[in-house]
């Protein structure tokens, strides 16, 4: 297992660059992060829950050390591709939605952006 010290430090880690501005709002943009890292950890604790399901499915009992050395075979990661793909679509449906919406409009790219900016 990795060092919880050592984890931290990379994951408080400043990032290299300018941050991105994609809302025009600081307080946004911040809540989006936290989403999106949610979303990432929701994610990884699926693939997760798969692999224990497996492996029960499979061996009927199970140890950590099955879990972290489990890989999954082509067929499991088939699986687990659409899984994380149709979790992904669910997602981002609204803004999928809403990016469609604004293709259909006549209005000028800077009044959409406007619109975006004030959500």
């Amino acid at each position: 297992m990795t060092d919880p010290i050592d984890w931290m430090t990379r994951a408080n880690a400043r990032a290299k660059g300018k941050r991105p501005d994609f809302l025009g709002d600081h307080d946004k943009e911040r809540m989006l992060s936290i989403l999106m890292a949610v979303i990432g950890e929701v994610s990884v604790l699926r693939e997760r829950l798969d692999t224990v399901e497996r492996l029960l499915e499979a061996k009927g009992t199970i140890s950590r050390a099955d879990i972290e050395g489990y890989a999954p075979d082509r067929d499991a990661g088939f699986e687990r591709g659409a899984m994380i793909r149709e979790y992904i679509a669910r997602i981002m449906r609204g803004p999928q939605q809403m990016m469609e919406a604004m293709q259909t409009d006549d209005k000028p790219v800077e009044e959409l952006s406007r619109e975006l900016k004030e959500l």
